[in-house]
């Protein structure tokens, strides 16, 4: 179906003469309409009965039905007395049959003067074409809003990927895989919440705006509250409010929200993103390990149909069993080096000199082995994995390992070479809380702007007293760029931190 004269190209593809001249055609054509008393702006309601995929799914059953839809007209093509123009909705496209004897000779004319992006409301009868197409043979056409805007080139929707940012309603309106990326992100994120209740977690919600942004090694946004005259900052984590409920008797709660970190932006990483922090009393990282084997094949089968998921194309089975492994073997497994052998940080920092891995003054044997871990191995964790077992050094929130100190009850999760999800048998000693928050009072002294600071309050909540807790947080937006096969985190956020074109 070819488009009419009034739907232009790409801008790039027609002057800037050409362009504001069509523009200014539509505000010519809005004038006229509202002299004439029918400004479309003046519109409040329209009775829609049906959309477009409804339409086709049950047309047995609406086949010479009268049903109303309204949407986005993306094409028209005028045969005199008769008219084809195909409307978006939510839900895809349906094409309608609009016929000067049918609708009145006013309207018809009316109907030819509309251009591509307005938005109509079309009544009608369902039938088929000749040539097979579930349509809408349309008794009446209603403008409801009048573009003033052009839309991109139906062919090839909006390709310049910092328009699409920028313009996410006009991606949204020409690109129908980015709709289906985000129809399937909320499908991902209200999976997940069934998933939970059913588990009997509560929803809950927390402070954003915090005195004291601990929870995560990251460096946050700082603000100022006028009316207190006391500065704040953005949380970077959920962790310690959560667990204080933890402490308050709250057995099982989660939370789905917004965190930001004052860092670059990259195809994994925005400093504002959706993550989800979840703490249940009386289990430990073991049982946050099989709750999230769980739950990501339970939201795999509900939102793709199925436990295999394909990325860049690579498949990824969730079907399996998840692979077990710790820190010290995956690190001995893709390096060679063992740190179950290395006793000392002068041993750790010559092992690191003899496989090129840099190090600073002030990393601890824990540290190191921790870098040889993202040097060597992330790259080949493809397959579901839980990396488990950490040094302390790097895990100031953990439950120590009782067989072997220097190691905590932590595990990090990994897909397609991606950190996932961080778990931990949490730390519920407000003793050794203590010393490891000194511990990274210390690091922030000496440069590192991500280590924690010394909570307080938390203490004080864990001095009242937490039982054995199980806890993990989610990069939400990461597991909807794999359910997706995006190829970066800002094609499944809405509208994501750009830099001002100012």
């Amino acid at each position: 179906m070819s488009e009419n004269q009034n739907n232009a190209p790409e801008t790039g593809e027609v002057s800037e003469r050409e362009l504001n001249e069509q523009r200014r055609v539509r505000r010519e054509k809005l004038a006229a309409l509202q002299a004439e008393g029918n400004d479309p702006f003046q519109i409040t309601k329209y009775d829609v009965t049906h959309h477009s995929k409804e339409i086709k799914d049950n047309f047995e059953a609406l086949e010479g039905q009268t049903v109303s839809v309204a949407g986005r007209m993306m094409s028209k093509r005028v045969m005199g007395k008769a008219s084809f123009c195909n409307l978006l909705d939510l839900q895809g496209n349906i094409q309608s049959y609009v016929a000067r004897d049918s609708i009145g000779e006013e309207s018809y004319k009316g109907f030819k003067k509309l251009d591509i992006g307005d938005i109509i409301g079309v009544k009608g009868q369902v039938f088929k074409t000749k040539t097979g197409e579930i349509s809408i043979h349309a008794s009446e056409v209603t403008l409801l809003s009048k573009s003033l805007q052009l839309l991109p080139e139906k062919f090839h929707g909006l390709t310049n990927t910092d328009l699409r940012y920028r313009q996410r309603y006009v991606d949204l309106i020409t690109n129908p895989e980015s709709r289906d990326t985000f129809i399937k992100r909320s499908k991902i994120i209200s999976t997940i919440r069934r998933f939970l209740d059913a588990q009997g977690f509560m929803e809950v919600e927390t402070p954003m705006l915090v005195s004291n942004a601990g929870g995560a090694a990251a460096r946050p946004f700082e603000t100022h509250h006028n009316a207190l005259d006391e500065d704040f900052k953005l949380r970077i984590s959920l962790e310690l409010y959560l667990k204080r409920l933890i402490v308050g008797g709250l057995e099982r709660v989660y939370e789905i929200g917004r965190v930001f970190r004052n860092e670059g932006c990259d195809t994994r990483h925005n400093p504002e993103f959706t993550l989800m922090e979840l703490y249940q009393a009386y289990t430990d990282y073991h049982g946050m390990m099989d709750l999230t084997e769980n739950m990501f094949r339970y939201v795999a089968s509900e939102v793709l149909g199925s436990t295999k998921i394909t990325y860049n194309g690579v498949e990824m089975d969730l079907g399996k069993p998840f692979e077990r492994i710790t820190m010290v073997d995956a690190v001995k497994k893709y390096s060679g080096v063992d740190f179950g052998e290395i006793h000392s940080l002068e041993e750790a920092r010559a092992a690191a000199d003899a496989k090129g891995v840099h190090y600073e003054d002030r990393h601890a044997k824990g540290d190191i082995l921790n870098l040889f871990f993202e040097e060597f191995v992330e790259e080949h964790l493809v397959q579901p994995t839980f990396v488990m077992d950490h040094p302390v050094e790097i895990s100031p929130l953990t439950k120590k390992k009782p067989s072997n100190p220097e190691y905590v009850e932590r595990f990090e999760f990994f897909m397609n070479g991606w950190e996932m999800a961080n778990a931990y048998s949490e730390l519920n000693d407000p003793i050794d809380q203590r010393e490891r928050f000194a511990a990274q009072e210390e690091q922030f002294a000496a440069g590192d702007e991500e280590a924690n600071h010394t909570d307080e309050d938390f203490l004080n909540a864990l001095e009242i007293g937490m039982p054995p807790t199980g806890g993990i947080g989610y990069g939400i937006d990461r597991m909807c760029m794999l359910f997706t096969d995006s190829q970066a985190i800002r094609d499944v956020l809405l509208f994501p931190t750009m830099k001002s074109q100012n």
